[in-house]
């Protein structure tokens, strides 16, 4: 199962694992896309479902959600190895089973030895069907479960393939957040609807730590936006934030914080030296992927270390309107370069759709791609590749949000564009040419020097060389910018 490959999104990982975690990280986005404007229940449940299957190769998914008494969960979605949601497992009382315990106690779960889990109804079944990895997750809002998502796979699964779930967990916890509440309207589960709270009634709720200050006029946000937000200030409110500021500006809504984190020293004395460095790596990790969903929102998360990096300031800004500009369809060859234009493209504020949006500009490396389109805008992640005839115009590594957007304005205009000129490419040598190849494949310098008949030396001496010419600042940058010259 291709979900086994994601990797710990955090810098104590070697390169292949973080390369790993952009691609399904990707895959995340491609399932997310799918779900913007809708509000039935059933339906949202399928795409995020489906998409399991269908990205990462799982068995079967499915999606249950906290029926209005909180007493049971109910099956709204099922895909893979069975579609259908009437079966034994329909309805769920709250803390029956694994998935009624995750609601209950709200705490991730994975298993690579499902049949020997005690807690299995069927071990018989899963023998059968050779199903050894489980993952579930609940889908929370605040500290109010809605939900659970359980997936099933023929393989086991990494433990970090939770933290993608966690990703993904949070999208679909907003679109079926709305729908449930539409649903509620709809069928007069509750007789009266209180007006939502605003975004700096529901931060004040979480941070129990600080009293929070409001500057400006509150405006409305995306429920993505909000969410991030809120996501943000429960882990602001678990490392016991001492300073928190919600300010609405002209473009955007920024919060600021301040926190106190365990400080280096600390974390290597006392009886319990090691709870410091889990709650350093916890934090890093935690701000990392709450700092991708900013960047691909159009937004951006800071942590700036103050004086004896004992306090650390936050600041998560965001606009107040996400992709509201021109439409873009994205569809790259490489994983890497797939997520970086797509996060530029938010950043310029484009409206980024699937590939079936006839009116999107379509922002792409693949001249099969490029044949189907009207309008093209060609990535030149190759210097020396040819300009294919489909290509309306053309865009390289060196373009910034700015141009972005208006070169995809001109296009769904019919301005003429002019196509920039291309700077000359670094040139590698064959030896540079293979190390960065096996690099990108996941080798270590000492497998590498093994593969090629090469000292270990040798190996870092032309990897430097690489950084120099590629401008790259570590090995990461490297393989990516590797990839955009065509090198691998």
């Amino acid at each position: 199962m291709r979900a086994a490959s994601a990797g710990v999104n955090s810098p104590s990982v070697d390169l292949p694992s973080q390369a790993r975690l952009l691609l399904d990280l990707q895959r995340v986005n491609k399932i997310a896309q799918r779900l913007s404007g809708c509000l039935e229940i059933e339906t949202i449940a399928r795409i995020v479902t489906d998409g399991l299957v269908h990205q990462f190769g799982c068995a079967f998914a499915r999606i249950w959600v906290v029926e209005p008494e909180a007493t049971m969960l109910r099956l709204v979605a099922s895909s893979g190895l069975y579609t259908h949601t009437n079966g034994s497992f329909a309805r769920v009382p709250m803390g029956a089973y694994k998935v009624g315990k995750i609601a209950q106690n709200r705490v991730p779960f994975l298993s690579n030895r499902l049949a020997e889990e005690t807690w299995v109804k069927d071990r018989d079944w899963a023998i059968a069907n050779n199903i050894q990895g489980f993952a579930g997750y609940p889908l929370m809002t605040g500290d109010r479960v809605i939900g659970v998502l359980a997936t099933f796979s023929h393989s086991p699964m990494a433990a970090e393939f939770l933290e993608v779930l966690q990703v993904l967990c949070m999208t679909a916890t907003i679109a079926l957040d709305a729908a449930l509440q539409v649903n509620t309207q709809l069928t007069g589960h509750k007789t009266s609807l209180t007006a939502r709270p605003t975004l700096s009634d529901q931060l004040a709720t979480l941070l129990t730590t600080t009293t929070m200050a409001l500057v400006g006029t509150e405006m409305p946000l995306p429920d993505s936006m909000s969410y991030l937000f809120l996501r943000l200030s429960e882990l602001l409110d678990e490392f016991h934030c001492d300073y928190a500021r919600l300010v609405y500006g002209a473009t955007d809504v920024t919060l600021e914080a301040i926190v106190a984190l365990p400080t280096q020293a600390s974390a290597q004395t006392g009886p319990v030296a090691s709870q410091p460095q889990e709650m350093l790596a916890r934090w890093r990790s935690r701000c990392q992927q709450l700092r991708f969903v900013a960047i691909c929102l159009g937004g951006s998360l800071q942590t700036q270390p103050g004086p004896q990096q004992q306090m650390v300031q936050v600041i998560l800004k965001a606009p107040y309107s996400s992709g509201s500009g021109d439409s873009v369809s994205i569809q790259c060859r490489a994983a890497l370069v797939q997520t970086a234009l797509t996060c530029l493209a938010y950043r310029a504020g484009l409206t980024v759709c699937d590939a079936s949006e006839p009116e999107a500009v379509v922002i792409t490396d693949s001249e099969t791609v490029a044949r189907a389109a009207d309008r093209v805008l060609w990535v030149r992640v190759n210097a020396s590749s040819p300009l294919p005839a489909q290509a309306t115009t053309t865009i390289d590594w060196t373009i910034d949000a700015d141009q972005l957007r208006q070169v995809v304005h001109q296009l769904h205009t019919g301005q003429p564009v002019e196509t920039a000129a291309t700077p000359d490419a670094p040139r590698p040598s064959e030896r540079e040419r293979e190390i960065m190849a096996l690099l990108a494949q996941g080798l270590r310098d000492r497998d590498i020097a093994s593969q090629l008949y090469i000292s270990e030396s040798t190996v870092k001496f032309h990897i430097n060389n690489s950084l120099a010419k590629l401008q790259a600042k570590n090995r990461y940058q490297a393989v990516y910018q590797a990839a955009v010259h065509g090198w691998i």
